[in-house]
């Protein structure tokens, strides 16, 4: 290996491992990042990786990943409605249309909307028993979609990268 090749590492605990793909090979960038935007670069092009990796599965319900957001939201509640405003402020994707999002899950009775009794302007979201139920089903297939894809990481690992993760938005 000559002097001006760069070299990417994995953290593992007991030693250091050379991985076979760096961000920049994934993008086909020749020209080396700063440490600021390849860390940047890294986490906007995994978090894509995931998303695409994982669609297939929420396609299979006729729903997407924002779909499957607002539905974890609303199970979150404990049977309590939630306001539009509420599920977007909760939204992991918050440019999502949430109205529009909500009427596919009404049109598949996963959910149920109706005018808030004490203040006329608000709009009350429930989630349905059905979507509970479908919930449930999608979890299962989702928790087996995120192990696969983050299989090589170790559960120390996955805890490091979230603090890490947890760091940046300080």
């Amino acid at each position: 290996m000559d002097s001006n090749s760069i070299q990417f590492y994995t953290f593992v605990p007991t030693n250091i491992v050379e991985t076979k793909v760096s961000i920049e090979k994934s993008i086909k960038n020749s020209t080396p990042l700063s440490p600021v935007a390849r860390t940047v670069v890294n986490v906007m092009y995994t978090s894509r990786f995931i998303e695409e990796r994982s669609a297939p599965l929420y396609k299979q319900y006729g729903i997407t990943s924002a779909h499957f957001n607002i539905l974890r939201i609303l199970r979150g509640q404990k049977g309590q409605p939630a306001n539009l405003s509420t599920i977007q402020e909760r939204m992991i994707d918050r440019s999502s249309n949430t109205t529009r999002l909500i009427d596919k899950l009404i049109s598949k009775n996963w959910v149920t909307r109706r005018i808030c009794p004490s203040n006329r302007r608000k709009i009350e979201v429930n989630i349905t028993d059905l979507g509970l139920e479908k919930l449930l089903e999608i979890d299962l297939g989702v928790e087996q979609t995120l192990k696969e894809i983050l299989s090589n990481l170790t559960t120390k690992e996955m805890g490091q990268l979230n603090t890490l993760l947890d760091k940046v938005r300080a």
